[in-house]
This record gives structure tokens, sequence and C-alpha cells, in this order.
């Protein structure tokens, strides 16, 4: 009985979705309302996802325009934006909040060039980490006689190739994110 690689490749697929949606958060230069997911306003005592009081649009390349559809809740989205680590001011004139995203410099780009290798490596190690829990579950099953010596290479050969499936579509992500970014 061969190993089920089919946990240990939803995990991996996982692994992915997570890195893409890190990815997606880093400001590249461009209005992208992705980069406001991971900050929240204090509304009426919980933190609450812009995304959910406000309506984000883009109006051009380099801004966006944050209407909420409480217009008390302004104030706490300018303070959030501020607070966040996102460095843009916001302009608030009391019926929306203008975000204007500046060119990014050559210094910018490498400092996100290297911080999306960082997550690159970051994302394999976890498919590496799953692929050794992969690993241990064979040797376990060898050890108890649920596999024979034949189903336990086999099983390794595959779940060697599931992660050198998924390291490779980092590595394509990276580089693309990378691209972007050096092009902008």
């Amino acid at each position: 009985m061969k190993l089920d690689t089919r946990d240990y490749e939803s995990k991996m697929k996982k692994t992915i979705a997570s890195y893409t949606e890190n990815l997606s958060t880093i400001r590249a230069g461009r209005a992208n309302p992705d980069v406001l997911k991971k900050i929240e306003v204090d509304y009426y005592g919980s933190p609450t996802p812009i995304a959910s009081i406000a309506e984000i649009k883009v109006s051009d390349a380099r801004t966006l325009v944050i209407t909420a559809w409480d217009k008390s809740a302004m104030k706490g989205i300018e303070k959030a934006i501020l607070t966040s680590d996102l460095g843009i001011h916001p302009q608030n004139d009391g019926t929306c909040i203008r975000l204007n995203f500046p060119p990014m410099t050559e210094e910018r780009r490498r400092d996100l060039s290297k911080q999306i290798s960082k997550m690159g490596e970051d994302a394999k190690v976890a498919i590496r980490n799953i692929r050794r829990d992969a690993n241990d579950k064979i040797k376990a099953m060898k050890k108890n006689s649920e596999m024979t010596e034949d189903e336990a290479k086999q099983s390794d050969k595959l779940v060697q190739d599931l992660t050198d499936k998924y390291i490779k579509e980092i590595d394509v992500i990276t580089d693309s994110k990378t691209k972007e970014i050096m092009e902008i």
C-alpha cells in the first residue's frame, strides 16, 4: 500500500495560496486595493477590515479612493492607514480618502525584491516541512510493516515529485513578482 499523497498535496497547495496572498499585499508602486487587506480599523470597538466598512476604488494607476459607508468611520480609517506600515499619507476631504502611491525608487525596488525572495524561501521551507512529515509517515508505515520496501521507495518518489513541482511553482511566482516590481 503506497502512501496517499492527496493530503500532503492539499497542504502544499494551501502554502502556495498563502504565499500568493501575502505577495498581493506588497505595495508595488501601483494602486492596488489588496495593500489594504491586512489593515484593520477600530470600528465601534472591534477591529474591522477596511473593505468591510468602505468601498475601495482604483481611480487611476497611482491613486486609491476609499469611501466609507458610515462617514463617522473616516477618521478611524485615516488613523489605521497612518499607523500601518504602508508608508502613504492619506488625504481625507471629509467624503473620501485618497491614497496617492508615489513612484518607487531603485533602492525601494531592490528592498522589495529581497523581501519577495525571503517570502519565497519561507514558502519553500513550508513545502519542505510538509515533505518531511510525509517521509516520516512513510518510515513509520514501513516500520509497522504496513508497506513494503518497494512501496516505500515509490511513495518517497511521489512525495519528492510533489515537492519539486511546488518548489518550481514558488520560483515562477517569485520571479514573476520580482520582474513586476523591477519594471514599474
